[in-house]
């Protein structure tokens, strides 16, 4: 039986006057009053029966029960926050390398299973250490928070933002084909940078560099991060590239 459920009596229980008379029992247990409860059987246990031991012993347990209920609640709320920083990246309010690796290999299996292709981003923010380096660590923070908020912000309910390492992100596009995804990550990559970051009465941008690693199944995890983290500093390196022939 589990915590909080009561079985009725073969042939007795279930009646609304039974469950009035429980519940009257266990408010008068919770008060600690003794005083005997109007009504005709408890727990499917007839009047006749109920003296004040039996009484007091079912009060009591109906308030033990009610107590336990109540702890129980607040076990399953505790452990819901738990699971939840145990998936949540230490800085930004994404998930953590762990649970985006977890979700990643999940969209997989679902891929694989109905032949329905989804794709990962991987973002790299350009020029990180500068800003380490010119305007300190903390403002390198503002910039990993700001890129993190624009990119849940601007994706839907189905994907997945994640931070992979220092000032890498990685974002799972559920059921979008390399096209979809070539389309989104250049329209995040253009909002992040038409987006100023604030910090300390500064105002700065950031650049991202991504790519893109498309599956339909049969590709393992750490084959689609590498596939995307490659095509991704082939873009860096586009990028530089065209930058220095200015």
């Amino acid at each position: 039986m589990k915590i909080g459920e009561t079985r009725p009596v073969s042939g007795v229980g279930g009646t609304r006057r039974e469950k009035d008379a429980t519940a009257r029992y266990q408010k008068a247990a919770a008060l600690g009053d003794s005083a005997p409860v109007d009504s005709t059987s408890i727990l499917g246990i007839p009047e006749t029966e109920l003296t004040p031991k039996v009484r007091s012993a079912i009060m009591t347990l109906m308030a033990e029960v009610d107590r336990l209920r109540q702890e129980l609640e607040q076990t399953k709320g505790r452990l819901g926050n738990l699971e939840q920083l145990a998936d949540q990246d230490t800085l930004a309010p994404v998930a953590n390398r762990r649970a985006f690796v977890r979700e990643l290999s999940r969209v997989i299996s679902y891929s694989e299973r109905y032949k329905a292709p989804s794709s990962l981003v991987y973002f790299d923010l350009n020029a990180f250490k500068s800003i380490n380096d010119s305007m300190g660590h903390a403002a390198g923070d503002a910039a990993l928070l700001h890129v993190a908020k624009l990119l849940v912000d601007n994706i839907r309910e189905s994907d997945v933002v994640g931070r992979l390492g220092g000032d890498e992100f990685g974002v799972i596009l559920a059921h979008a084909d390399e096209a979809q995804a070539q389309e989104k990550a250049v329209s995040l990559v253009q909002l992040i940078a038409d987006t100023p970051v604030e910090f300390n009465g500064k105002v700065f941008h950031v650049q991202l560099a991504y790519g893109i690693s498309t599956f339909a199944g049969g590709e393992s995890v750490s084959d689609a991060i590498a596939a995307a983290d490659r095509a991704m500093y082939a873009n860096k390196a586009a990028g530089k590239k065209a930058a220095a022939a200015k």
